[in-house]
């Protein structure tokens, strides 16, 4: 044997040495990808989850009750004057009382303008109506 054919044949077997090496790293590479891709389906699976769960309670109704409108007073002194008369009060009123807090006089007129500033105040949610034609200021 000649020096060339030794170094083909020591050349021929370290290029089989390589290609099995090769080999090795391909398959270990294959099983690595095997492994991510199965993880990576796991996760799309849980994301997809998330989405559905998300999709879900974002159709339900809102289980918190509708927060009322902040009330607001109209801007007339009687309406003041009528509130002053409640903060005094210790106990539901009827529009004749407040009308005998408020020091007018006791007419029918009189008693129907504050019922219907009475009614209104209802309406806004200033004060509550406990039974007809019975007024107080909500109790928090």
């Amino acid at each position: 044997m000649s020096n060339s054919e030794l170094t083909l044949g020591a050349v021929l077997a370290r290029l089989e040495e390589q290609e099995r090496e090769i080999a090795a790293q391909a398959e270990a590479t294959r099983g690595r990808i095997a492994e991510l891709s199965a993880q990576l389906e796991e996760f799309d699976h849980i994301a997809e989850e998330v989405r559905i769960t998300r999709k879900t309670l974002l159709a339900l109704p809102d289980p918190s009750p509708p927060t009322p409108p902040a009330a607001e007073l109209a801007d007339h002194p009687a309406y003041r004057q009528i509130m002053a008369v409640f903060a005094a009060a210790d106990t539901p009123l009827r529009a004749r009382a407040v009308c005998k807090a408020m020091d007018l006089e006791i007419a029918p007129n009189n008693i129907n303008n504050t019922r219907l500033k009475l009614k209104r105040l209802t309406e806004r949610r200033v004060l509550v109506e406990t039974e007809q034609g019975l007024f107080t200021q909500p109790r928090p």
